[in-house]
């Protein structure tokens, strides 16, 4: 059988075409950006405290001693969620009793915001949490403002998960999954060749050495050659679990996306909530994505996949466990270390792309990095549950991360290494964890060893 990579080594690594692929990649991704985080804005909640109705039959003073007051960043504010017992103050204010003089204001009854919230303007004008669930929703008076966003952001993160799903079955056509992307990358031929669609195949590779400027064979696929029982196997997703290295593998990938997912997205839909102008912390927030992915990008150039993601994940993770050390007046430093947390896991969340392609074989690479990014759209919804318990403490969403970004930096570690080894084709050449290898090596696995293929780039 023809190896793949040897017969279109003619095309070069880095040519017109895999550049045009590339860039073309990289600029669909940017609307997606503009979707995926619009989520901030768009179901923020604005600083709120129970309305008191205009209609209440209430004296000036006892209007402005309605609200209970909490501690929040260092000073009194009025409740968010609650106030003191309408009927009971009403009677108070009619009675012509003052608060604090005769009334002691911590003795009496509270109740929820049972008329709404007020909100303060001052960044946002309307969000979806002052719009839609503040119009008579039958479970405003069974809560607080603050818990209203998370079923925005779980909505808005399902859809994301519709996205993956359809697109990972209906693959080209587009239509079917209300996208509004244009179709102009082309398949991948190593894939094409999978399914026997030698033709398709051929035309791609034929199209790219005419773009690279270089000299094609006049047949570069040969059917006869190709077709062989391995590449006319079927496989299903229960083929990612068909031995318990693959499954191991498979699990641990599932694990390794999801966590890092939550870890992403949770920074990500923070930012908001951070000390300053919630703009521009967005702002730092997005800039830091820019050398992160250049940082990952130099990194899979020369460095074995394991360490370097294992790596940027402790990196990630540690300084987000520093952030309770810093005193609640050290702001910037916050700012400081939630930016080079999220440096380091958008580092390797750019990077678990390429290290899940390179160690799953062309039969179900589609699939496995499909699975996985399903794994990793559970973390995103997940990721608003996390944002939501530093309303109980500033610095828990912070711990959590940081321990569990470190935990899945420590299990990248078990993964086989894929850095300079060749493609996999099928499942039996895949590689297998270190407790999984047993035996004598081949021959063939010694010389892939001694004289592995640098694979820099693969359609």
């Amino acid at each position: 059988m023809q190896d793949y990579d040897e017969v279109t080594a003619f095309l070069g690594e880095w040519g017109l075409f895999q550049r045009l692929i590339f860039f073309l990649l990289s600029a669909s991704i940017i609307p997606n950006g503009f979707n995926g985080m619009s989520v901030v804005f768009l179901a923020g909640t604005p600083e709120h405290h129970c309305r008191v109705p205009d209609t209440a039959n209430l004296s000036s003073v006892w209007r402005n001693h309605s609200l209970p007051l909490q501690l929040q960043d260092g000073r009194e504010v009025p409740h968010r969620c609650r106030r003191y017992r309408l009927a009971t103050i009403v009677n108070f204010s009619a009675l012509g009793l003052e608060p604090g003089r005769d009334v002691d204001l911590e003795q009496l009854e509270q109740e929820g915001c049972l008329d709404g919230w007020e909100f303060n303007q001052d960044i946002y004008l309307s969000t979806i949490v002052t719009e839609v669930w503040q119009k008579d929703h039958p479970l405003r008076n069974h809560g607080c403002a603050d818990w209203l966003q998370l079923p925005a952001d779980f909505f808005h993160q399902l859809g994301d998960v519709h996205h993956v799903i359809c697109h990972r079955r209906h693959g080209p056509d587009l239509q079917l999954c209300g996208g509004l992307h244009t179709r102009f990358i082309p398949e991948s031929p190593r894939w094409l060749i999978s399914q026997r669609r030698f033709r398709e195949a051929e035309d791609i590779i034929q199209k790219a050495a005419k773009m690279n400027n270089v000299a094609a064979p006049a047949v570069v696929f040969d059917p006869v050659e190709e077709l062989s029982p391995v590449k006319q196997q079927k496989v299903f997703i229960l083929d990612l679990f068909r031995t318990r290295n693959i499954g191991t593998i498979t699990i641990m990938f599932l694990l390794l996306w999801m966590l890092t997912s939550v870890g992403y997205f949770a920074l990500s839909l923070n930012t908001p909530n951070l000390h300053g102008d919630a703009y521009l912390n967005c702002f730092f927030s997005a800039l830091i994505e820019v050398p992160a992915y250049i940082t990952a990008w130099l990194l899979l150039r020369t460095l074995p996949r394991r360490y370097i993601i294992s790596g940027v994940l402790f990196l990630g993770g540690g300084v987000l466990l520093l952030i309770q050390l810093v005193p609640a007046d050290y702001n910037f430093l916050s700012i400081g270390l939630a930016m080079l947390g999220k440096f380091g896991i958008t580092s390797a969340f750019s990077m678990l792309y390429v290290f899940t392609a390179e160690l799953y074989p062309t039969l179900v690479r589609n699939m496995a990095v499909g699975v996985t990014s399903m794994a990793s759209r559970v973390g995103s919804i997940i990721a608003p549950y996390f944002v939501y318990l530093g309303a109980y403490n500033r610095v828990l969403p912070y711990i959590l991360m940081g321990s569990l970004t470190v935990l899945i930096g420590i299990i990248t570690l078990l993964f086989p290494e894929s850095f300079g080894m060749t493609l996999p084709e099928t499942l039996e050449q895949m590689q297998k964890m270190k407790w999984f290898r047993y035996g004598k090596k081949t021959k063939d696995s010694m010389e892939k060893e001694e004289n592995p293929k640098v694979l820099i780039t693969s359609f």
